[in-house]
């Protein structure tokens, strides 16, 4: 069966943070309340859209309101790709690796739907065989049936499979598939997040080590 690398969306495949910082500044200025700086909303994501707005609300001393969850995302998805763009040397790293005979996927806690939209704007939905978002499944990261789920979409097994993330979900959800994972050092996550996992200081990295990892 052929080798097949799975990443992480935001701070791994994608440099969303602006977009997502906008949003959310767009979504607290409806309030009446002021906007974040860039580390706070880099802090809040990796858990899925409705902890990111949990976490907004709750940074301005409110709760979370479904209603706003809702806003949020109306607004999120239709300028999801203003600013979002590939991390440099992305795009050349994924024909490398396609070029090598991998297959790849992405699982994402974001939004299936959201996640599918961005990746067509942005000219890299062709790339992937599957995706796996954050409400595809009944689960999602850290827990390691996301992942799992996501590599029978694409009809593959953890046995070969390499994944790629910046943030401890990425690393927890491979680890109870048995699955090796890599972390995106150049991401969002802190490096103490790799949790032991091998760091990739850039994209180009990433060739290497997979290869290393899939032998």
């Amino acid at each position: 069966m052929t080798k097949i690398a799975v990443f992480d969306l935001d701070g791994t495949l994608v440099d969303s943070a602006a977009d997502i910082h906008a949003a959310l500044d767009r979504l607290m200025a409806g309030r009446g309340l002021p906007g974040f700086a860039r580390p706070e909303v880099i802090g809040m994501v990796g858990d899925g859209v409705r902890v990111l707005v949990t976490r907004a609300l709750a940074a301005r001393g409110l709760p979370f309101e479904e209603a706003a969850l809702d806003a949020f995302m109306a607004d999120y998805e239709t300028k999801a790709a203003v600013l979002t763009r590939p991390f440099e040397g992305i795009p050349a790293v994924l024909d490398t690796l396609a070029a090598d005979g991998w297959r790849m996927a992405v699982c994402t806690n974001k939004p299936e739907v959201a996640a599918r939209r961005l990746l067509e704007a942005l000219g890299l939905s062709g790339r992937f065989t599957a995706l796996g978002g954050g409400d595809s499944f009944p689960v999602r990261k850290p827990d390691p049936g996301h992942l799992r789920a996501t590599l029978s979409a694409a009809g593959s097994t953890p046995e070969r499979a390499v994944m790629i993330g910046d943030h401890h979900n990425d690393v927890r959800a491979a680890a109870g598939c048995g699955v090796p994972c890599i972390f995106a050092g150049w991401g969002y996550g802190p490096v103490h997040m790799a949790e032991g996992a091998p760091v990739a200081a850039a994209p180009a990295d990433l060739p290497a080590l997979m290869a290393a990892l899939a032998r």
